[in-house]
């Protein structure tokens, strides 16, 4: 039966991965528990950073922050809310899609890398965290960073744990970057478009000058899922601008008149944008209380559409699109076809697949994560034996 570990400072912290370290045995890193990709271990203990909780700093001037990892993400949310300020990175919540419960957390965000519909113009969260304290699988407390967006001796150690997913390190302690909140926003609805008509239509509108900040395709099996079915009807490609009133208007204008060539146009207003964006970040169509097996795949923009439909041709699949067609979320029918998908990820030109929910007998039998390339597998393992000599972290049960 395992143990639950939930340090009240970073310096408990240390003393409980040390002596994990000498035994060894191995830990589970946990922060909320909301983005878990596999099935509680009850073999191993698990160390909690939900009493590691709390806004260190916060400095709207220079828009950073600073804060413990087991802070709740609505803490964060709410003190920049006073402020107008935010995370441009738009992480998700997931817990409805995943059947999770639990609280979300800072550190949870950056250990998952968790980037939404803003990503292709504001970065992952990844771009946006400034610096971390943390405790390696030695023991060790170390800092890295700072309200600097590089480390001066070149090895950018904040990047590294960025998505690692609690399997280099325990992070105590993250600095981030913040942006001002848009003073309003709209939202471009082309109707009618399929798959490969809608990747040329945001292609085009990501090749002009005004600035789109959402690029999004929904087709008919998802649209009716989204802001209680009051989207137009027939399948939906939508493009957010966001920014001053005077300057939204103006690119809106602009944009409506080239989206016109490619099929029936509309607008949402700004609570309309703000609400559909959220479903789009939160992944709501496929929030349906079961355990589908659903994939998070990254790929260029112009492949999505085409690996999709080299997958229907093959097995029954659902899917829709953000980031411009370069994120296609999938859901499978029955089985995960991790081969297969990988397959045609490859075909269309390589990207990333990650299995975010599946029975957990198929989740224990396919590999979860992209499969790395001999050479970056090698890097990686370099990494791990740096970070963490005695390989005592287990990753997956971050949030």
């Amino acid at each position: 039966m395992s143990d639950l570990h939930e340090p009240v400072s970073e310096d408990a912290a240390a003393r409980i991965i040390h002596t994990a370290s000498i035994v060894p045995a191995p830990l589970v890193i946990r922060g909320g528990g909301t983005r878990s990709l596999v099935p509680n271990d009850e073999q191993h203990d698990v160390l909690s950073s939900a009493r590691l909780s709390g806004i260190v700093s916060y400095n709207p001037a220079e828009m950073t922050m600073t804060a413990k990892s087991g802070t709740p993400l609505a803490d964060i949310l709410a003190v920049l809310s006073e402020k107008r300020q935010m995370l441009s990175f738009e992480p998700s919540d997931l817990r409805p899609v995943l059947g999770t419960t639990g609280t979300p957390t800072i550190g949870g965000v950056f250990a998952t890398n968790a980037s939404g519909p803003r990503r292709f113009i504001a970065g992952a969260a990844r771009d946006n965290l400034l610096g971390v304290r943390f405790v390696n699988g030695s023991g060790e407390i170390v800092k890295a960073g700072g309200r600097v967006m590089k480390n001066v001796t070149g090895l950018d150690l904040a990047k590294v744990l960025a998505g690692s997913r609690g399997s280099l390190a325990f992070l105590t302690e993250v600095t981030f970057r913040l942006l001002p909140v848009p003073e309003t926003s709209a939202t471009i609805v082309i109707s009618g478009l399929d798959d490969a008509q809608a990747t040329a239509a945001m292609a085009t509108a990501l090749s002009m000058s005004v600035e789109v900040s959402g690029a999004a395709h929904l087709p008919e099996t998802v649209r009716g899922h989204f802001i209680d079915g009051a989207l137009p009807a027939q399948p939906a490609t939508v493009l957010r601008l966001e920014g001053l009133s005077a300057s939204v208007a103006v690119r809106s204008e602009k944009l409506q008149a080239a989206m016109a060539a490619f099929g029936l146009v509309s607008t949402l207003d700004p609570g309309m944008t703000d609400r559909l964006w959220g479903e789009i970040r939160d992944v709501r169509p496929y929030a349906d209380q079961t355990e589908r097996p659903l994939w998070r795949v990254s790929v260029a923009p112009t492949a999505g559409h085409q690996l999709v439909a080299a997958l229907r041709l093959e097995t029954g699949v659902d899917a829709f699109y953000d980031w411009q067609g370069g994120l296609v979320w999938l859901r499978m029918e029955a089985d995960a076809e991790a081969g297969l998908l990988r397959h045609f990820v490859k075909a269309v030109g390589g990207g990333h697949a990650t299995l975010i929910r599946a029975p957990a007998a198929m989740l224990a039998a396919t590999p979860i994560l992209q499969p790395e390339p001999d050479a970056v597998a090698a890097l990686s393992a370099r990494i791990k034996a740096k970070f963490d000599p005695k390989g005592i972290f287990r990753s997956g049960q971050v949030g």
